[in-house]
């Protein structure tokens, strides 16, 4: 008789407690968004508009700044 796996056994014994304690609370996706995550979104966003991507011959990418003043990353 072969042993059971245990990634197997593992997901019984999650799948029992889920039974027991109910599932995970996950938020829901239709609320407004909190001043903090609103302000967190706009600092990212802004750190996003910093870089772009350039794109060589042979196919991968790499990020550079948008000021060509900055040589950190070449």
């Amino acid at each position: 008789m072969t042993k059971t796996p245990f990634v197997h056994r593992m997901m019984r014994f999650t799948g029992r407690l889920r039974y027991v304690f109910g599932p995970a609370v996950s938020s829901p996706l239709d609320h407004e968004m909190t001043p903090e995550n609103k302000a967190l979104l706009v600092q990212q966003e802004a750190a996003t508009e910093e870089f772009i991507t350039v794109k060589r011959a042979d196919g991968s990418t790499y990020l550079v700044p948008r000021d060509p003043k900055d040589q950190s990353l070449r």
